[in-house]
């Protein structure tokens, strides 16, 4: 007999919020956490930007919306510190070669307004020089690390999750009615022990964070150029600026090209930074599936006598803690026998595993 309704394999942010999801539902619940280096919810930069999304594919709208809706009910339910914050967003065109894709973000942003170049420096005082500039001000950011942990307090201390820091080598004799796997980078090895297709790889990320103690940082946007490097702002006059994206397996390591190419591209954008202090870099391996899309719902297949239903939740690249959580709760929904309020059929684990 199942000594757990239900087993989530992975400790980030997709698999704490699931946990906690299902422990919200009533399900007796363990969560399998080896805190692996590199895993990209201790390094993401954590913006939260539903609106301005750079995508037009009709599930990933309703999805990232849904992600955006999600988090608004979320944060009243947690204690303690989750580094959210709804400071707006820049999206900036650089360049004359920026302005098609800028203009093609400005129409598919509800919400966002053009802001003269002024009028952005104004925001952030350190920009350099700018085409075309659209604020969008409900835009947030959140603290990965932070969020990951309330998360966890709330499932152990009111839904009673147990939490085991071990290694799991056989998925379907965990004791449970339903096991989730949210292994991130490392779903493909977990996918590989019940014999099916989970093709999510490990993208490299190396994020800088400064000190610009001649600022208030807290008080600035979040800066994106369409194509280019990000700054999110904290309020402890610092800010986070990249990220690179380099295919290099499972090493977590900071380079020296990695960081020469963030500097160089921030330093482009944000000039006015070229005095400020280094702080840390953190490096993340975002999870990125074959096609790019995340992939959420039950692994297709009859289990056999006395083994768990599996599901997946994982893939979601650079979007991590954008969907983590509204992710978490349609799987949860998805346990529990209930229809999820986001069609998942997109993102289904059947186009890659065979019924």
């Amino acid at each position: 007999m199942a000594q757990y309704d239900a087993a989530v394999v992975g400790g980030g942010l997709v698999g704490t919020a699931t946990a906690f999801e299902l422990g919200a539902r009533g399900l007796r619940t363990v969560l399998y956490d080896r805190s692996d280096r590199g895993r990209a919810t201790d390094a993401g930069a954590g913006i939260l930007s539903p609106e301005t999304s750079k995508r037009d594919d009709a599930g990933w709208v309703d999805l990232v919306r849904a992600a955006g809706r999600h988090y608004d009910a979320l944060i009243p339910r947690l204690d303690g510190d989750t580094g959210w914050h709804r400071c707006g967003i820049l999206q900036l065109a650089t360049r004359d070669t920026d302005i098609p894709a800028w203009e093609w973000v400005a129409a598919r942003a509800p919400g966002a307004v053009e802001v003269s170049a002024d009028e952005a420096r104004s925001m952030v005082p350190v920009l350099g020089h700018v085409k075309r500039a659209l604020h969008h001000p409900e835009a947030a950011r959140v603290d990965g690390r932070l969020i990951c942990a309330a998360l966890r307090r709330a499932a152990v201390g009111e839904y009673g999750l147990e939490v085991r820091e071990e290694s799991i080598d056989d998925v379907r004799a965990l004791p449970a009615a339903a096991v989730v796997i949210a292994g991130g980078a490392w779903t493909k090895r977990i996918g590989d022990q019940l014999g099916v297709s989970l093709p999510v790889e490990p993208v490299r990320g190396q994020i800088i964070h400064l000190g610009v103690a001649d600022h208030d940082t807290g008080a600035w946007p979040i800066v994106q150029p369409v194509f280019g490097y990000y700054l999110v702002p904290w309020a402890d006059a610092r800010v986070a600026v990249g990220a690179t994206v380099e295919e290099a397996g499972f090493a977590a390591d900071v380079t020296a090209g990695g960081v020469h190419e963030v500097l160089r591209e921030t330093l482009r954008v944000l000039p006015g930074l070229a005095t400020a202090t280094l702080r840390e870099i953190r490096v993340g391996l975002r999870p990125v599936s074959a096609d790019d899309m995340p992939i959420i719902g039950r692994i297709p297949g009859t289990p056999a006598a006395n083994e768990p239903d599996v599901y997946v939740c994982t893939g979601h690249g650079a979007n991590g803690l954008l969907l983590g959580p509204v992710s978490g709760a349609l799987v949860a929904d998805m346990v529990c026998g209930r229809d999820p309020s986001v069609d998942l059929m997109p993102f289904a684990a059947s186009r890659f595993v065979a019924s």
